[in-house]
């Protein structure tokens, strides 16, 4: 097959395209789809912020519309899924594990994820907890009470949960199920029994599979993008020696100086791309943590998105706010909107809606995405949508006099 030539649009439709993204959902969802999605994406990420839904329920709401996010724990109770460093904390299909037992087995190259210093500074105490799983079940980090004298926040983990933390990292336990969000870890001999370490593919092999995968997560791909989707470490695999095996297939976009490539398996999405066939319709809202999105430089890059999520940055010093949600509309991203769920008040607040510099907020633009906030209120448990202000002036009030009925079902 010569090189693909695309447009930056037949770009955007392809990746799109293979993130499941690219068209709205014809039929209702059900539980298989959830674990498909994550098989697709590769990877799910984790992040516990829940000012909206918490960001991997979010994701896969992005891509099958409603479906009960209990379907995720149930999967990851059932042993179809598995949590571990990937992109960062992440969902991972079971089957892929022993692509990362590697850095099971090396945590000291995991950063701050792993501490020898601790490990062996609280051998005692480790073993005391290792023990204490082994005997009397799984625990929390919450079924230890705090004994340094320590205020709880962010990263002041009580010594428990360090520990239980880093034997998680070197996968001594494994993450049994969730409740309530909270971790409950056990030996790793329990939740994954069958696994043998004689099953572990060699570390080149993993190498460049993570790198196929990532391609085809991506739909197409810059060299520099690869690493970042599983957060690889050097060496990295040369993809043009890939594409010279027969592995990947070399394209082009017009107006950009360095290859990509696309994994053979969207040869036809991609030729479709090229011709302008393939042709972006949802509108969706997406987590800050969406793959789309996670990698800031390579929104910028395909989508034009310049993207920080601010809840790390003070207050006075934000300018979209604190948890701001990407808009995806028919291919292209538009705005991002500051909201919060009020679920027990059954309200959907839009702090701001803050269009892209140079959008043109049209009726059927307004309509789309009217649409897709209210979807996405109602999947929240919150009937009503409040709209405070917008960027450009005068836009929210438009939107939110489309926030009816009619509305909503022309843009479904």
């Amino acid at each position: 097959m010569s090189e693909i030539v695309l447009s930056i649009s037949g770009a955007r439709a392809l990746h799109l395209a293979a993130q499941g993204l690219l068209q709205p959902r014809r039929r209702k969802a059900v539980k298989a789809d959830v674990l498909d999605a994550i098989r697709r994406m590769g990877v799910l990420q984790i992040d516990t912020i829940n000012v909206v839904a918490r960001s991997p329920y979010l994701v896969l709401w992005s891509r099958l519309g409603d479906y009960p996010s209990e379907w995720l724990d149930a999967l990851l109770a059932e042993g179809k899924l598995f949590e571990y460093w990937a992109h960062e904390a992440c969902f991972i299909p079971r089957e892929d594990y022993g692509l990362y037992r590697h850095r099971m087995l090396d945590p000291g190259a995991m950063g701050w994820k792993y501490s020898a210093t601790w490990m062996r500074e609280r051998a005692g105490e480790v073993a005391a907890l290792l023990a204490h799983i082994r005997t009397k079940g799984p625990v929390r980090s919450s079924d230890f009470e705090r004994s340094d004298g320590k205020a709880g926040g962010w990263w002041e983990w009580k010594p428990e949960k360090r520990s239980l933390e880093v034997l998680f990292t070197s996968g001594a336990l494994m993450i049994a199920r969730r409740h309530n969000f909270q971790r409950i870890y056990d030996l790793a001999e329990r939740v994954h029994p069958e696994w043998d370490d004689a099953q572990m593919p060699a570390l080149p092999e993993v190498r460049r599979t993570f790198a196929l995968r990532a391609v085809k997560a991506l739909g197409l791909a810059r060299a520099a993008w690869v690493p970042d989707y599983h957060r690889t470490r050097r060496p990295h695999v040369d993809l043009a020696q890939l594409a010279a095996e027969g592995l990947l297939l070399r394209a082009r976009v017009a107006g950009w100086d360095d290859p990509l490539y696309i994994h053979p398996d969207h040869a036809e999405l991609a030729r479709q791309a090229a011709s302008g066939a393939l042709a972006p319709t949802l509108t969706t809202i997406l987590s800050p943590f969406d793959p789309v999105v996670w990698d800031r430089r390579r929104a910028l890059e395909l989508f034009g998105f310049d993207y920080r999520l601010e809840c790390y940055t003070p207050a006075a010093k934000r300018r979209y706010g604190y948890f701001t949600l990407p808009v995806l509309r028919r291919g292209a991203l538009v705005a991002r909107i500051d909201a919060k769920a009020h679920r027990r008040e059954g309200v959907f607040e839009v702090k701001a809606v803050f269009f892209e510099p140079g959008v043109r907020a049209s009726t059927a633009l307004l309509r789309d995405l009217a649409g897709a906030l209210q979807r996405c209120a109602r999947w929240h448990g919150c009937p009503r949508v409040h709209i405070l202000r917008s960027e450009p002036e005068g836009l929210g009030a438009q939107l939110g006099d489309l926030l009816t009925v009619d509305a909503v079902e022309a843009a479904a």
